[in-house]
C-alpha cells in the first residue's frame, strides 16, 4: 500500500533543515523511495555533507527560511531546476530562546525560525500545490513542548504552539480547496537526538530516539491517514504522554493554575492522576 500518493518515484521533496538530524533522516529516506530532494539549511557545512550523503539528482540549497526572500529563492531554484514540489517538510527548528524576560534577539530568533520559517515555507510553496492537479503532502515539524508548555524554553514552546495552530488551519483549508488531494500534518517528536540536541549532549542519552525511528512514526502516521504524528521516545509511553496532554487541557476546564503540572500545590495530585 502507498504511504501517500505523493511519495511517488520522480516526485520532488523539499525539506527545511534537512541537512541533519530529522530532516536528513526523511530526505534521505524519500531519496531512497526514487523521490527527487531538495534539502534546505543555513549550515553550508552540514549542507555540503548532506549533498554527498544524497548524491546526483538532488540539491542542498543553503536558505535562511526565517527571510521570506531566501525562501522565495529557494520555491524558484526548485522549481527551475528539478519541477513542481509534491512533497513540502517544514522541518528547521533553533530552541534556547528563554523565558517571556529573556531578550528580545532570541525571541526573535526562535520565531522567525520555528514558526515564521513554516508559514514562509508554505507560502511560497503550497499555492502551486493547490493550483495544480497533482496530489500534495505538507508535514510540519512541531513539538511535544508547543502541546503541553513545560516552563523553560518559552519562546521555543510559543512558537511550537503557533506551529500547531499554523499547521491544523492549513489541514482545514488544503480540505475545504481540494478536497483531500494536498493533505497537511503535524509531526511531533519527542526526545530526539539531533544536532541542536548534539551540541550540548556529545552522546546519544538512552532515552532519546533517533531521527529514523522519528521517521518511520511520521511515514506509518501518514500511511494511516493521521494528522498528529505523534511520536515518543525511550524513557515515556504512549499513555504518559495521553495523560500529560489530557491534564494540561483540564487545566482549562477545571479554573486551575497555570502549568498546574509543576505547581507546588498541584504537583502531587498530577503524579496521582499519571499513574492513573
Amino acid at each position: 500500500m502507498s504511504i501517500h500518493p505523493a511519495i511517488a518515484p520522480g516526485n520532488v521533496a523539499v525539506i527545511t533543515g534537512g541537512a541533519n538530524g530529522i530532516g536528513l533522516a526523511a530526505a534521505r529516506r524519500f531519496a531512497g523511495m526514487g523521490l527527487k530532494v531538495a534539502v534546505a539549511d543555513r549550515d553550508r557545512d552540514q549542507l555540503a555533507l548532506a549533498r554527498q550523503a544524497l548524491g546526483e539528482g538532488h540539491l542542498a540549497i543553503e536558505t535562511d527560511v526565517a527571510d521570506p526572500a531566501s525562501v522565495a529563492a529557494l520555491a524558484q531554484q526548485v522549481a527551475g531546476q528539478l519541477g513542481p514540489v509534491a512533497v513540502l517538510m517544514n522541518n528547521a527548528g533553533v530552541g534556547r530562546g528563554g523565558d517571556v524576560l529573556a531578550p528580545r534577539e532570541a525571541w526573535d530568533r526562535v520565531l522567525g525560525v520555528n514558526l515564521l520559517g513554516v508559514l514562509n515555507g508554505v507560502q511560497q510553496f503550497v499555492p502551486a500545490m493547490v493550483e495544480g492537479d497533482a496530489p500534495g503532502l505538507v508535514i510540519n515539524t512541531g513539538s511535544k513542548q508547543g502541546i503541553t508548555q513545560p516552563p523553560g524554553d518559552t519562546a521555543y514552546n510559543v512558537s511550537k504552539a503557533g506551529v500547531k495552530a499554523l499547521t491544523e488551519g492549513l489541514a482545514h483549508t488544503l480540505r475545504e480547496q481540494t478536497g483531500g488531494r494536498v493533505s497537511a500534518h503535524l509531526l511531533i517528536p519527542g526526545f530526539t537526538y539531533t544536532g541542536m540536541i548534539a551540541r550540548h549532549l556529545p552522546q546519544q542519552p538512552p532515552a532519546a530516539w533517533t531521527p529514523d525511528q522519528v521517521v518511520d512514526t511520521m511515514l506509518d502516521g501518514i500511511a494511516r491517514g493521521s494528522f498528529y504524528l505523534w511520536c515518543l521516545d525511550n524513557e515515556t509511553s504512549r499513555e504518559v504522554d495521553n495523560r500529560r496532554v489530557l491534564w494540561s487541557a483540564l487545566d482549562i476546564v477545571e479554573d486551575r493554575p497555570a502549568l498546574s503540572r509543576w505547581h507546588p500545590d498541584w504537583k502531587d495530585a498530577f503524579a496521582a492522576y499519571v499513574k492513573g
